[in-house]
């Protein structure tokens, strides 16, 4: 019954690649396009890094006490850290002087400043920051300068507590010591929620974002195929060929899946190069083992997502193939699927940020109805452990694919593949003449 599948995949897959919609729109593109993104990252993160590594600060005092001698001595006491008395007799002078220099920071201390200090009284301290630009450099270095400022104002708390408590300082300021466990499936685990969260989110939050790609690029790629071979009348020479015909729809649906996950690949890889990107310039704080945990995916676990998405993806291809049939040619086709695209998207970005057990009862029932909305549960499974749950979405999902490739392969088995067509435009009414 498949005779010649080979041939008509390779057929397809070949035309797909070939085509610069296909190539360049869906591979080459998010190639280029998340790695640039990513590398523009590096190098900003970087040279905020270096602007922070040697800081120039300048200071206007009007105080000339002894609180604001030792702010002076404070600031100037890193190695990266180089502070300039700026001599003027007004602020204003201060700061024409600070912005026709490289001075990162203008720190004004007031008149009294030194007597609030020691009264116990609150004591004003201006920072003026100038900005040269609108990089992450400029935020990096007035942030180490609020840090540098953050720091002096806890040494003097310390000092005072020192003074009415000299043998219970650090029971003072620090008078819970909390210790943070988290339970895992009964695993008690001594590392925070949040950034057990953290890693959690950041390994398992691409599995909704790959799914729904996944799906996206291929019922855009099986969409294309058809439409175009209508467009450029081929498809009738490809139906008159010794070949049954659900070989052929069979042999567009596989070559259409095959392309689809080398975009997918190709964009899920970006993906992780951008984001890598942030993981090279901020390293993670603690180390976690998901295997350990339980939160590791296994072989049921793989097997389970494996199905579901490939289910999944076939009746989105087939759904796509019997829609574009009605398209006269290939902008109509993306046009009608782009009419399927929030039944993909929706899904997505609510299980991105929320347990779909958490949300309203309509909302949830709403969205359990929506095929595509399984596949990307399924990839929770490791979480859940529910696989009664995700063995019913698979189901779910198969029926629904039985009855969208039914009603495929009959438009393919009938002479409507060629002679359907929708148009969504009205016709302009003839003028009398």
């Amino acid at each position: 019954m498949l005779r010649g599948l080979g041939n008509v995949i390779v057929k397809e897959v070949k035309e797909l690649i070939r085509d610069p919609k296909v190539l360049i729109g869906m591979i080459i593109f998010p190639i280029l396009l998340l790695p640039s993104t990513g590398l523009a990252v590096r190098i900003s993160v970087q040279t905020a890094k270096e602007s922070v590594e040697k800081i120039s600060i300048g200071v206007f005092d009007e105080d000339g006490g002894n609180m604001s001698q030792m702010l002076i001595g404070f600031l100037s006491a890193p190695r990266n850290v180089t502070v300039v008395t700026i001599n003027a007799t007004r602020i204003s002078e201060a700061i024409n002087y600070v912005q026709g220099s490289n001075i990162t920071a203008l720190i004004a201390i007031p008149r009294g400043f030194s007597e609030n200090i020691t009264r116990e009284k609150k004591a004003e301290l201006k920072i003026y920051t100038v900005f040269r630009g609108t990089g992450i450099a400029e935020s990096a270095g007035a942030s180490a300068v609020s840090a540098l400022v953050g720091t002096f104002e806890n040494y003097l708390i310390g000092s005072k507590i020192s003074q009415k408590f000299p043998e219970t300082k650090d029971v003072v300021l620090n008078p819970i010591e909390p210790v943070e466990t988290s339970i895992v499936k009964g695993k008690e685990v001594p590392v925070s929620p949040s950034v057990l969260f953290n890693v959690i989110m950041s390994q398992y939050i691409g599995m909704p974002l790959g799914v729904t790609l996944m799906i996206f690029f291929a019922m855009q790629i099986a969409a294309t195929s058809v439409a175009s071979e209508k467009e450029e009348k081929t498809l009738e020479t490809l139906l008159t060929l010794p070949i049954n015909r659900f070989t052929i729809l069979v042999g567009k649906l596989a070559g259409s899946i095959l392309v689809a996950a080398i975009s997918a690949l190709a964009y899920i890889a970006s993906m992780n190069y951008y984001m890598g990107s942030y993981a090279a310039v901020f390293p993670t704080q603690a180390g976690v083992d998901l295997a350990y945990l339980g939160l590791a995916p296994t072989l049921p676990v793989y097997l389970i997502m494996g199905a579901s998405l490939f289910v999944s993806l076939l009746s989105a291809l087939a759904l796509a193939v019997a829609i574009s049939s009605f398209a006269e040619d290939v902008r109509s086709a993306q046009t009608f699927v782009g009419y399927i695209y929030p039944a993909l998207f929706i899904p997505m970005i609510f299980l991105m940020y929320a347990d779909i057990n958490a949300l309203p009862s309509a909302l949830r029932l709403i969205l359990l109805a929506i095929p595509y909305t399984h596949p990307m549960l399924a990839a929770r499974t490791v979480f859940t452990e529910d696989y009664t749950a995700a063995l019913f979405g698979i189901v779910y999902v198969s029926i629904f694919t039985v009855a969208v490739l039914y009603i495929a392969a009959r438009i393919f088995t009938t002479e409507k593949i060629l002679t359907m067509k929708l148009r969504l435009r009205r016709q302009k009414p003839k003028r009398e003449e």
